[in-house]
């Protein structure tokens, strides 16, 4: 692939613009600056560096991200900055989008991704893809509550009862669930069903892959798509 293009495909500027980052000598594989547009490159396993700045090639990007507290995750977001603001630029041009969403001032592991064919099997409901999360609650968790999660509770919007996977207290005022769907504040309503309240949420894990302790909240980090597959 020529070298201009590979910058358009991730996100670098118009068609234009990557063609002048190169003549300008802003490009650079494996030490060496690279100054013609049209020179061909393989693209896999490829690393090239934008004013200095290392970039991997991929050909379709999915990044997980610490969410902070206090951003949406909307491209039109109307009370709190975007999630999007946290990512460089280039992720922002290409396209990349929410997986799901987490309520504002829910914190945690949210996906993104350009791959259309990645986020319907990571949102459609047929495909099962558990979601962990650690609630801390306002009163005390008992057995009772835990045991109606894990049987089934009903949700103001539809009479079918909708059971958690896994519900575990984690100390008095915690509680991990695991859930396979994704419907709109279902923690904070099925907790509220069996009489309690969250008062804080955190999205811990999606399917195999769990959010790594080194990253920080407004971080994010490259991730393979396998990982949330494996050893599940």
């Amino acid at each position: 692939m020529r070298l201009s293009a590979i910058l358009f495909s991730q996100g670098f500027g118009t068609r234009r613009e990557c063609v002048g980052r190169v003549l300008d000598g802003q490009v650079s594989i494996a030490g060496r600056v690279c100054d013609d547009p049209d020179e061909d490159f393989g693209t896999d396993g490829l690393v090239f560096s934008v004013e200095g700045r290392e970039w991997p090639f991929h050909e379709k990007a999915l990044v997980a991200m610490h969410k902070p507290a206090h951003y949406e995750c909307s491209m039109k977001p109307r009370h709190h900055p975007s999630v999007m603001s946290l990512l460089p630029a280039p992720l922002r041009t290409r396209g990349l989008q929410p997986v799901g969403r987490l309520d504002e001032d829910t914190t945690g592991l949210l996906l993104l991704t350009d791959d259309g064919t990645l986020i319907h099997r990571l949102t459609s409901p047929k495909k099962h893809m558990p979601k962990v999360y650690e609630a801390t609650t306002r009163h005390p968790v008992d057995e009772r509550q835990l045991t109606a999660l894990r049987t089934g509770v009903v949700l103001d919007d539809d009479p079918a009862p909708v059971a958690a996977l896994e519900a575990l207290a984690a100390g008095e005022h915690g509680l991990r669930m695991t859930l396979t769907e994704g419907r709109y504040h279902q923690v904070k309503r099925m907790v509220a069903a069996v009489g309690n309240r969250v008062d804080a949420l955190h999205r811990s894990a999606i399917g195999a892959y769990r959010l790594p302790p080194e990253l920080a909240p407004g971080q994010w980090c490259w991730l393979d798509p396998a990982a949330l597959y494996a050893s599940r």
